[in-house]
């Protein structure tokens, strides 16, 4: 029992109760349901002292991991789940699928023409993208900003090795044509570990959970007058497209990456033979 107001009454309905007053009902609604759902989980594991001790100490690890570059409790989020369900509630289903951010949209895309690489190491198999974004109707959206990153052929964002990589590698943004059409050219992202040199890491290999996702591209994707839709593109042939580290990967976004080595078509999107050819259309709500 607890004293609230000079009354004794329930630990929990006390701590709700303590958020009664709060001048925003969304805030007020939000605390009184992570009190109650909190104190139930406390309950219904019997959390040791030295269990919230150490509870306390890896939140702490967490927040020392952030940085200008890597969010740590982006990648607790993705891991448990979390963000794929406010991403999935938030949705209204009206075009593409939307997935996660993820920890590694931490630095500005630069701006790239219409068909330029994002690849600037020239390691890895030659890829071209191409893809158009349209309205709910199908309309098609010129000046739409297509903004991509993905990681290397060895699997690894510029912001992990800024020792090896130049700054935005791997990074564009692009607007679209006046059909709503954009491409680019890049390599063929790798499947590649989460970072787990942190907590969430240690987190993961004391449940034994792996660490990997499939590879992918990202993609936000905006437009006046349409929401803002962040999403990836999977590459269908890759590992751990089944089994997602992060659950981000839905059937809809799946690509194939199909093998060219037709010789006009290399000159024509300036790539070495073969390379592989990739289309991903986006519509917006």
């Amino acid at each position: 029992m607890a004293t609230w107001k000079g009354v004794y009454v329930d630990s929990d309905q006390a701590v709700q109760d303590s958020f009664a007053g709060a001048a925003d009902p969304r805030l007020r609604e939000i605390m009184q349901a992570v009190t109650r759902h909190l104190h139930a989980l406390v309950r219904e594991v019997r959390l040791t002292q030295a269990e919230w001790e150490q509870t306390i100490g890896f939140l702490t690890g967490v927040g020392q991991m952030c940085d200008a570059t890597r969010q740590e409790f982006v990648l607790l989020s993705d891991v448990l789940g979390v963000s794929m369900l406010v991403e999935t509630l938030n949705s209204h289903g009206h075009g593409t699928e939307a997935t996660v951010l993820g920890p590694f949209h931490m630095t500005t895309s630069p701006p790239r023409e219409l068909g330029a690489s994002i690849d600037e190491l020239g390691v890895g198999t030659p890829c071209v993208v191409v893809g158009t974004v349209t309205g709910p109707e199908g309309e098609e959206l010129a000046g739409a900003s297509v903004d991509v990153w993905q990681c290397s052929a060895d699997g690894f964002y510029d912001v992990q090795q800024p020792d090896r990589q130049p700054p935005g590698n791997g990074r564009g943004l692009f607007d679209t044509d006046a059909q709503g059409a954009f491409w680019f050219r890049t390599v063929v992202p790798s499947h590649y570990p989460i970072p787990t040199d942190g907590p969430v890491g240690a987190m993961l290999a004391a449940t034994g959970r792996y660490p990997y996702r499939p590879a992918h591209i990202h993609f936000i994707v905006s437009a006046p007058g349409h929401e803002s839709l962040t999403t990836h593109m999977f590459v269908a042939d890759s590992p751990y497209i089944d089994s997602d580290a992060v659950f981000a990967v839905k059937r809809s976004l799946i690509r194939p990456f199909v093998v060219c080595d037709d010789a006009e078509s290399a000159r024509r999107y300036g790539v070495d033979m073969p390379f592989r050819m990739a289309r991903f259309d986006i519509r917006l709500g």
